[in-house]
């Protein structure tokens, strides 16, 4: 089974693209809606709460988990993968999301390229040091968006269009004209339109799921021992950490189509 963790609801958009490119797996999914959104969180607490949903997600029966957050993954997933794993659960792995779009948009050779993402994956700076390792002549400049995983996640869309609009003002004022925009948010996937309204027609935007999905059947591929203790089927679980109406609706928002949530405590 693999399993997928995110503080909310952006990782189901990412679930989606990954079912379409590998259907014959069972999948389990956690959101961490009680404690969402990370991105204001300090990366000590970050750390602590994806440690305790990675475990859970072992403990139902993933033997991989992908942290379907960008914000988990830049400032959490090298410490997991080099201490915490070898320790704890050697024969397990963790992967991230930012470093296969960071891989994509390193191999265009692009001078210039803009990031709107949390506070937390700004202040990571997580994004700049894995595109300059592929190619040192790239410029990234970065956009923090506080408000607008709490927008998407209460539903108040009405604000949307003039918060996205300031924060594509901000990024361009930094930069202009940019080559590639990274939406390094997995919630931004659901508003992406709206970037394209506010940013220079042509420009290439890179958004996650079908970049993650294809970078993870190649990382099955290339390893088949463990692509085995993977259980294939059709079982698919959704789990989350609050208990309400509202994060039915929005799980179901995210992920396209009606879903059974299940309440778990992390802890």
């Amino acid at each position: 089974m693999i399993g997928f963790f995110d503080s909310g609801f952006g990782g189901l958009t990412i679930l989606k693209e990954v079912e379409k490119t590998l259907p014959n797996f069972s999948y389990i999914y956690l959101g961490d809606n009680a404690r969402a959104p990370y991105g204001g969180h300090s990366q000590e607490i970050i750390y602590q709460y994806i440690i305790e949903g990675v475990e859970e997600l072992f403990r139902q029966g993933a033997k991989l988990v992908i942290l379907a957050c960008n914000t988990a993954s830049a400032v959490a997933l090298k410490k997991l993968q080099q201490e915490w794993l070898p320790l704890h659960y050697p024969d397990r792995r963790v992967l991230g999301i930012f470093n296969p779009i960071v891989e994509e948009a390193g191999a265009h050779n692009f001078k210039t390229i803009g990031l709107f993402a949390t506070q937390a994956t700004v202040e990571s700076e997580a994004f700049i040091r894995e595109i300059v390792k592929i190619d040192m002549d790239v410029t990234v400049f970065q956009q923090a968006c506080p408000l607008l995983v709490p927008i998407i996640e209460t539903g108040n869309f009405d604000q949307l269009e003039s918060v996205v609009q300031k924060y594509a003002q901000e990024l361009s004022e930094k930069s202009n004209p940019m080559d590639a925009i990274i939406l390094g948010c997995t919630h931004y996937a659901i508003v992406a339109k709206t970037f394209r309204k506010y940013l220079p027609a042509g420009i290439k935007i890179f958004s996650q799921g079908e970049i993650v999905a294809k970078k993870l059947k190649e990382y099955l591929d290339r390893h088949p021992e463990f692509k085995g203790k993977l259980k294939e089927g059709e079982k698919k679980i959704f789990l989350t950490t609050e208990n309400s109406p509202h994060v039915q609706v929005l799980a179901e928002l995210f992920y396209g189509e009606k879903i059974d949530l299940f309440v778990v405590s992390l802890s």
